[in-house]
């Protein structure tokens, strides 16, 4: 037998039966159709923007990074929430503009955009966070061309990274951003030809669960700003600290303080240069706003035994749930928390490896966890779902259908 993460506190039972936003698995199974099945809860998502809200300065802005989850119900549940959105590619802009957050509080990061992805960002009044300097010069040229002054912030590739970060944003040689000593340069540049200079994007990590290094990294960031702004001559508008905030998937990992990270950059933020004392500040933070409001219920359509190892063969797999198998940014397979969502809170009393319908040895989502005995027909809930789920896993691998997805 083989440890999983645990599950979070948010989730209950009710006569033996997991509830999602009150409502039974059954129940959303019966109204979205069929399984596999992502469930996405309202509740959690505002209850943690609320935590966040009181835990932070109240002139830090929150932003939504909605390549975590870019379902459209999501996107509008936290439109109404967070003071903007940051977007990945022009797709994830279409979508953040229908929610009805407004052009001037979404900014479009990512290496590699195309120009017609440029031009549609300048045309419909979007920040565009500049990856290179390249990148610069093709957007003030797009600008010139529509007669359109483009909005345009730089992202910066700091000198630093988040200690212990999952995924490693900044720091050293990166596609991501533009690497401090050719920041002022570009920045004066693009005053000088009269775009409107929406300030910094500094994001030196993602995934971390050590609140010191988060802490660290954000007084950082906040120095860092100061510097660059001292250097261009002018105050940026706004300065994003990015995010980096983790939640904890495995066994032995711990949620983070945010009370303390929050307080802590209270701290710097009452220190900070002169040179940015008028600007606004965010924090960017996608996982840790929706991961732990996403379920992924998946049916068992058949239970085996092989070699004395029971299996539990479902309908779902690595292609909606990526992350879950292990094959989404882990070196070593650990167990995401699973359970028998029609039997909730019984005591295990059997061991089982829980397997996709994919023709693969690494379509599993769970690996020899102790369940309560569950037999062809009941449903597997698979937590930790809300971030980097059906949008993050290949969903035409062997041609089975999408996941269907919900919010409630």
């Amino acid at each position: 037998m083989k440890p999983m993460g645990t599950i979070p506190a948010d989730y209950v039972a009710r006569d033996g039966e997991l509830l999602i936003g009150g409502r039974t698995v059954d129940d959303l199974i019966g109204e979205a159709g069929d399984t596999p099945l992502f469930v996405y809860d309202r509740a959690i998502m505002a209850a943690r923007v609320a935590r966040l809200r009181a835990a932070l300065p109240p002139d830090v802005a929150i932003h939504y990074a909605m390549k975590a989850n870019p379902h459209p119900g999501v996107v509008a549940a936290f439109a109404g929430m967070v003071g903007g959105i940051d977007v990945a590619s022009a797709g994830e802009m279409r979508v953040a503009l229908a929610s009805g957050m407004a052009a001037d509080d979404i900014s479009f990061a990512g290496p590699g955009k195309r120009d017609r992805e440029l031009e549609a960002a300048i045309a419909a009044g979007v920040t565009i966070n500049l990856e290179s300097l390249a990148e610069g010069v093709r957007a003030l040229g797009i600008g010139a061309r529509l007669g359109v002054r483009p909005r345009l912030a730089v992202r910066v590739n700091p000198n630093f990274e988040i200690r212990g970060s999952g995924m490693r944003m900044g720091g050293g040689a990166k596609p991501f951003g533009i690497d401090e000593d050719q920041v002022v340069p570009l920045c004066r540049d693009m005053i000088a030809a009269g775009a409107e200079w929406r300030g910094f994007h500094i994001f030196a990590g993602s995934q971390a669960l050590d609140a010191d290094a988060i802490i660290e990294a954000q007084a950082a960031t906040v120095a860092l700003a100061g510097r660059l702004a001292d250097a261009v001559g002018a105050t940026p508008p706004l300065v994003n600290l990015g995010g980096g905030l983790g939640i904890p998937y495995f066994p032995g990992e711990l949620p983070l303080d945010v009370e303390r990270i929050g307080a802590a950059l209270a701290e710097a933020i009452a220190a900070r240069a002169p040179s940015i004392a008028g600007s606004g500040f965010a924090v960017e933070l996608g996982r840790w706003l929706v991961g732990e409001a996403g379920v992924y219920l998946t049916r068992i359509v058949d239970r085996k035994e092989s070699h004395g190892e029971l299996f539990l063969v479902t309908d779902g797999g690595l292609h909606h749930q990526l992350a879950a198998s292990g094959n989404f940014g882990t070196v070593v397979r650990r167990n995401y928390p699973v359970a028998v969502a029609t039997r909730f809170g019984q005591a295990a009393d059997e061991t089982a490896s829980v397997v996709g319908c994919l023709c693969t040895p690494l379509d599993r989502l769970a690996d020899k966890v102790a369940l309560p005995r569950a037999e062809v027909g009941d449903v597997i809930a698979v937590f930790m779902a809300g971030a980097y789920g059906a949008s993050a896993s290949p969903q035409a691998f062997l041609g089975h259908p999408p996941a269907l997805e919900m919010i409630v």
